[in-house]
Order: C-alpha cells, then structure tokens, then sequence
C-alpha cells in the first residue's frame, strides 16, 4: 500500500480558510508583512489561499498520475501480446485522465500564482518561470509542518 499524498503547508491553508485572514496572518509571522497591513488582510490573502489550494491540487494530480503509472505498469508487464485486457484499457483511461487533471492543476495553480504575485507586490526574477519561482517560494516562505519555513 501506498503512503498518502503529503501537503507540507496544510496546517497554514486550514488556518487561512478557517480562523479568517486577519488571525491567520497575526499568528503566522512567517507570512510577509503584505499581507497584512496593521492587522487587516489584504487581497493577496484571499489569492494566497488561492495559490495554495492549487498547489494542493497540483500536488494530488501528480501523486494520481505516478500512482496510476505504477499500476498499469505492473500489470501490463505480464500482460499478453495482443489486444489488450478490459482491465489494462481501465488503467489507461485512468491514466489519462490523471495526466489531464495534472494539466489543468498547472494551468490553475499559474493562473493563481499570477494573481498573489501581482496582489502581494511579489517581484519575480526575470527568465524564472512563474510556476517554478512560485513553487520555491512556497517552500522558503511559508511554514510547513514543523511550524516554520522550509
């Protein structure tokens, strides 16, 4: 059996979703002073949660799509020459749309990161990929699940 998809930022996104941006973003000192100004969130909070929701998502799409990968390999290293199983075509429908889902996750987790970016006033480097620049911000920036940032 397979572990389950881990999250590092979890605990922060329940926080942001549940307690409301304004406690959320007092008790995480971690978070940049833009998002809150004297103590009343901004709108890069709400594309803060954005941005993590998506990230979650992009997340999950790949763990689907290695975990589907890793399935119809298994199987379809005994399978017989020919025309394929009913079950091996299942494991490439479910492939499939396990790689659509992590295209769209991409596509929704630049689409948010574009809106924090330009609510926060985050300033990307030039020639760095928004997705990637976005991604390494996450993890240097915000607390993971040890309470503090990566």
């Amino acid at each position: 059996m397979t572990s389950p998809m881990r999250f590092p930022q979890q605990d922060l996104l329940a926080s942001l979703e549940r307690l409301g941006a304004s406690a959320a973003t007092e008790a995480d000192a971690s978070v940049p002073a833009a998002l809150a100004q004297a103590g009343v969130p901004t709108a890069a909070v709400a594309a803060l949660v954005a941005l993590l929701t998506a990230r979650k998502a992009t997340l999950q799409a790949a763990f689907d799509t290695a975990l589907a990968a890793d399935e119809l390999r298994r199987y379809q290293k005994f399978a017989k020459p020919g025309r394929p199983s009913a079950h091996i075509v299942q494991l490439r429908q479910k492939q499939a749309a396990a790689r659509q889902a992590t295209s769209l996750s991409r596509q929704s987790l630049i689409k948010a990161a574009a809106a924090f970016v330009r609510d926060a006033g985050i300033e990307v480097p030039e020639r760095v990929a928004l997705n990637a620049f976005i991604i390494e911000w996450i993890g240097a920036k915000l607390p993971g699940d040890d309470g503090r940032a990566a």
